[in-house]
């Protein structure tokens, strides 16, 4: 629904991003692409991709170019084909390149994404010379040339696999560990199918078959599970391994985690696909009005012919209510395809939420209690006024159909900065200074079916001819043209919080907000963790940012498997930090369970819920530190060391009241 690619995607994509015109002409890139290619931001934009390519190969990269405009659609390109970048200082290097076909605003972009396979190449061709230098060598030059390979193997970051053509695992390197989880000694000797999902039972016996016939399989793209049962999607070049008399004897298997660029590839999807319908929704809107105006001008011809009071008069009271229905319904798709017009203003959301509340109180009734918490003294940002009420309005209207026997509906504001963690988790949110919107109810929840199509235009969980479904896509138009981001966090029968991340404006009426002094919190040797969280890749990046600190991290995936695991670790376990709402036996019932067999053990509650919603929930009266989400690297290590007893409180978390 951009014009151009946001900023903050383009940041947060993994690998070198460039975007070109038809005609080769670079139009945006990103930071990895800049440390990629040793060029300046300025330096590349309107230049012609070729000049990132060596000399050499530019004929056959223009026309690669040129048959993927003749068939724009996702491919990978490196399987077969010798791809070379040129850096500016004139030093060439192999990559691996995705393209990806991209229509923003009626722009029509090509999106290369760039991967430097340097290492992985010289592994390959390392694993190749292997069997053939080692039957030349004498057993001394034999020990030395496999330490030495075995030293270049375990380098590699990628997951670099020797097994046998039965499938048994012969070789696991470092990579291999930090991607899936199993040590050396745990794995070898295993067959490689433990790494393989139930429902791809065929996959790997088929790609050892094709190994028997000598044959490669190179950039296979599948699934593969982890040690703790996580799902990652994977890039796989397997290739054979023959003895000096060239007979085929096992494979050796290099794999890629690519699952933060397939998440990155799915972001830019949805915002082709809400792109696209806005405009077509745009369109609509425009026609619409049009017939809505003639029939608005026939009905007040018809005024002055008809008695005041007739029959007649209510068919044209029918008709003109049926016109502002209309004309309510066009603001609404105008307002999604941001096309509506908007006049954005520099304005405080405590002071704006004061005002909308008078709207809330009549609209939600005398059964849903209306809180306003405000966490910082005034949070500016800049929003046409109209535009943030409705948000708040169209949220307020999902939340009263939510709680039909009354609830709680709540407005939270807060200001804060947030880091790389946050925009690894939460594609595309950037790091930097964010004012923050809360709307929360505790009504009947979604589940993630419901989470995940909400946004879409027309889509409604309502009954027929009781919702347009426009009313959360609107939001989301908002949002977008304000340039910010809303995150949706849900469980059925828990109720719902949206959270509105908006540039903060304070720099604009020129009183900025003096920035949080951030202690540095102790690190953590010697203190053990155990981290429940049923998010895989929330729970990966929680344990990775926390073991950079010196936290030896207990890793479960549900309730019952922290159960297991506090059972069988023999250590002490210093802190548990666990979600609130996770699967199986949750965080409450959790610490219940275990205070009896660690009644030593401090706890941390996390949540996407706000303080403010679970405050008369049953962790209310554990009087638990609870550290909302999105948490920052700051915020989480701070709460830490706060239930540690080594800093005082942090804004990051809050004690449930």
């Amino acid at each position: 629904m951009s014009d151009f690619l946001s900023t903050e995607f383009v940041e947060t994509f993994p690998d070198a991003l460039v975007a070109v015109e038809g005609d080769g002409t670079i139009t945006q890139i990103n930071s990895q692409a800049e440390e990629l290619f040793g060029y300046r931001r300025d330096e590349l934009l309107g230049q012609k991709i070729e000049m990132l390519v060596p000399e050499r190969y530019r004929r056959p990269h223009q026309g690669h170019r040129e048959d993927f405009a003749h068939n724009p659609q996702l491919r990978r390109m490196g399987a077969g084909l010798d791809l070379y970048g040129c850096r500016k200082d004139g030093s060439e290097f192999p990559v691996e390149i995705s393209l990806s076909p991209v229509t923003l605003g009626g722009h029509r972009l090509v999106m290369s994404a760039i991967r430097d396979i340097t290492d992985r190449k010289q592994i390959e061709e390392e694993l190749r010379r292997a069997h053939s230098e080692l039957s030349r060598r004498t057993a001394q030059e034999i020990g030395a040339y496999r330490g030495q390979l075995a030293s270049i193997v375990d380098s590699s970051d990628d997951a670099i696999i020797g097994k046998e053509l039965t499938g048994v695992i012969t070789a696991w390197n470092k990579g291999a560990e930090r991607i899936y989880g199993y040590t050396r000694d745990q794995i070898i000797g295993k067959n490689i199918s433990v790494l393989a999902p139930p429902e791809r039972p065929d996959e790997i016996p088929q790609i050892l078959e094709k190994i028997r016939r000598g044959e490669k399989v190179e950039h296979f793209e599948s699934l593969r599970v982890t040690q703790d049962g996580r799902r990652l999607n994977v890039s796989i070049s397997v290739s054979p391994i023959r003895d000096a008399n060239g007979r085929v004897t096992g494979a050796s298997a290099i794999a890629r985690d690519i699952t933060a660029q397939k998440r990155a590839e799915e972001h830019l999807r949805q915002v082709q696909k809400m792109e696209a319908i806005g405009r077509l929704a745009g369109g609509v809107a425009h026609d619409f009005n049009n017939i809505l105006g003639i029939i608005n001008a026939c009905t007040e011809l018809l005024r002055t012919r008809i008695e005041p009071g007739s029959a007649q008069s209510q068919y044209l009271a029918n008709m003109r209510q049926a016109v502002d229905r209309g004309a309510s319904l066009t603001k609404q798709l105008l307002a999604f395809s941001r096309k509506s017009r908007v006049q954005p203003q520099v304005l405080d959301l405590n002071e704006r939420l004061k005002e909308v509340s008078r709207m809330l109180k009549p609209l939600m009734g005398e059964d849903v209690e209306i809180v306003i918490a405000p966490r910082a003294e005034s949070v500016v940002v800049e929003i046409d006024p109209g535009q943030l009420d409705q948000i708040v309005l169209n949220l307020a209207v999902n939340s009263r159909d939510a709680m039909p026997h009354g609830g709680r509906f709540i407005l939270e504001t807060a200001t804060g900065q947030t880091d790389n963690v946050v925009s690894r988790i939460h594609t595309p949110i950037g790091a930097g200074k964010y004012a923050m919107l809360a709307v929360s109810d505790n009504g009947c929840g979604m589940d993630q079916g419901t989470v995940s199509q909400i946004f879409e235009p027309f889509f409604t969980t309502k009954e027929v001819g009781k919702g347009t479904g426009l009313g959360l896509a609107t939001v989301y138009g908002i949002v977008q043209q304000a340039g910010g981001h809303i995150w949706v966090y849900s469980e059925p029968g828990r109720g719902t919080t949206f959270k509105i991340y908006l540039p903060s404006a304070e720099h604009k009426i020129g009183v900025e907000a003096k920035p949080e002094l951030e202690m540095a919190a102790p690190r953590g040797d010697g203190v053990t963790i155990l981290l429940v969280e049923d998010d895989d890749l929330m729970r990966t990046l929680t344990r990775q940012l926390l073991e950079e600190h010196g936290y030896e991290i207990l890793e479960a995936k549900d309730g019952q498997n922290a159960l297991q695991i506090s059972a069988s670790h023999p250590g002490q376990i210093h802190i548990l930090l666990t979600d609130v709402v996770v699967r199986g036996v949750d965080g409450p019932e959790l610490v219940a369970r275990l205070n009896g067999s660690r009644p030593d053990m401090e706890t941390v509650y996390m949540s996407g819920y706000t303080g403010e919603l679970i405050a008369r929930d049953e962790i209310a009266s554990q009087g638990i530190p609870l550290l909302e989400k999105p948490f920052t690297r700051s915020g989480l290590l701070a709460i830490l060391s706060q239930a540690l007893g080594n800093s005082p409180a942090h804004d990051g978390g809050h004690q449930p009241r």
